[in-house]
C-alpha cells in the first residue's frame, strides 16, 4: 500500500520535550512527506509557541483540548489526521535520523496493521535516565520483552513508540479510557479483530522516561495496577510471569528478616543478582554512576510494579 504517515504526539505540560522531539523530526532522512499533529491535553504550560518555531520545516498541526488523558488525546489526533498510517510517539522521545525510513522499509517488507519499536538511551541522557532505561529494557530485569529481542511471541507494542493503521483504528476505536495499560488493552483488541502486530527492531527511539526516582516509582506502580485489570478483562492473556515482581519484593523482605535469624542464603542470592545488574550495566554504559543507579532503579521498578500489582489484585474490587 501507499503509506502516508501521520505522527501523533499527545503532550501535557512538557514544551521543552516537544521542542527536542520536533527538532529531531526535522532531521529525518526520509524522502516522503509526512504530517505531525501535536495534541495539547489541557496543559497549563503550553507548547504552542514551541510548535510555531517548526511550522516552516514540518507539515505541522497544533490542537488544544481539555484534559482527558493520553489515550483520548491520541484518539483525538488520529481522528483529525490525514494519513493512512499513524505513528504514536510520547512527547519525551527523540527520533533518530533513520526512524521513519526504517518503519517504511519494514512495513513494505512485512505489512502489519500495528507495530512497536524499542527504546534506547541517548548519549546525552542523565545517569539516572540511562539507569531507568536499563531497568526497563534489560534481559536481567524485564526479560528483554520491551523490544530488545525478536523471540517474544506475539509482540505487544507500547504507546511511546507505536504504529497503527487507519483501518485498525476505525475498527477498534483506538485507545480505551484506561489511564495505564491502555496500549496493551489496544493490542489485545487488535488481536481479537484479526490484526497482526510486529516488533520493528530498527525503529527505535531515544526515550527519556521519568526524571526522578519518585516519578519512576509512580509510573511503574501504575503499570502494576493495570495488569490485574487487564488479566480480568482478557483472562486468556494472564501469565504466571506477571507475578514475578511481586514475588521478588516479597522475597527481598523475607531475605532481610531471615538474616536476623541466621538464614543468610536468600539474602546472598539477591546480593549476587544485584552484582550481576551492576556489572551488566557497567559493561553496557562504561559509567560507574549509571551502574550504581541501575541497582536503585531496578529495586524501584520491582517495588513499584509489585506493590501496584498486589494492591490492584487483592485490595481493589
Amino acid at each position: 500500500m501507499d503509506l502516508k504517515f501521520s505522527v501523533i504526539v499527545p503532550v501535557y505540560n512538557r514544551p521543552q520535550e516537544v521542542d527536542e522531539l520536533l527538532e529531531s523530526l526535522t532531521k529525518q532522512g526520509f524522502q516522503d512527506s509526512f504530517e505531525v499533529l501535536i495534541v495539547e491535553d489541557g496543559s497549563e504550560n503550553s507548547s504552542e509557541e514551541i510548535v510555531k518555531k517548526y511550522t516552516s520545516q514540518l507539515n505541522l498541526n497544533y490542537f488544544y483540548k481539555e484534559n482527558s488523558g493520553a489515550g483520548a488525546s491520541r484518539n483525538y489526533g488520529m481522528q483529525r489526521a490525514s494519513g493512512n498510517y499513524f505513528i504514536i510517539l510520547d512527547s519525551d522521545v527523540i527520533v533518530p535520523l533513520q526512524y521513519l525510513s526504517e518503519v517504511k522499509k519494514a512495513l513494505e517488507e512485512n505489512y502489519t496493521d500495528a507495530f512497536g519499536g524499542p527504546d534506547a538511551a541517548h548519549p546525552n541522557f542523565t545517569a539516572l535516565q540511562k539507569a531507568i532505561n536499563y531497568s526497563m529494557t534489560s534481559v536481567l530485569t524485564t526479560g528483554g520483552i520491551r523490544g530488545k529481542k525478536k523471540s517474544v511471541g506475539k509482540f505487544q507494542p507500547r504507546s511511546f513508540n507505536l504504529g497503527l493503521s487507519r483501518t485498525a483504528f476505525e475498527k477498534t476505536n483506538g485507545f480505551s479510557k484506561m489511564k495505564a495499560g491502555e496500549d496493551i488493552d489496544l493490542t489485545f483488541r487488535l488481536w481479537e479483530n484479526g490484526f497482526e502486530t510486529q516488533l520493528i527492531e530498527k525503529a527505535f527511539v531515544y526515550h527519556k522516561r521519568r526524571s526522578t526516582v519518585k516519578q519512576f516509582f509512580k509510573q511503574t506502580f501504575a503499570f502494576g495496577t493495570a495488569r490485574p485489570i487487564l488479566n480480568k478483562k482478557y483472562p486468556e492473556t494472564a501469565k504466571l510471569t506477571y507475578w514475578f515482581p511481586s514475588l521478588f519484593i516479597v522475597g527481598i523482605d523475607v531475605a532481610i528478616i531471615g538474616t536476623f535469624f541466621g538464614y543468610w542464603q536468600l539474602f546472598a542470592f539477591y546480593g549476587f543478582y544485584f552484582v550481576c545488574i551492576f556489572l551488566d550495566t557497567l559493561l553496557q554504559n562504561k559509567n560507574l554512576k549509571v551502574a550504581l543507579l541501575s541497582i536503585v532503579t531496578t529495586i524501584t521498578q520491582f517495588y513499584g510494579y509489585g506493590l501496584g500489582f498486589l494492591g490492584s489484585r487483592f485490595l481493589k474490587k
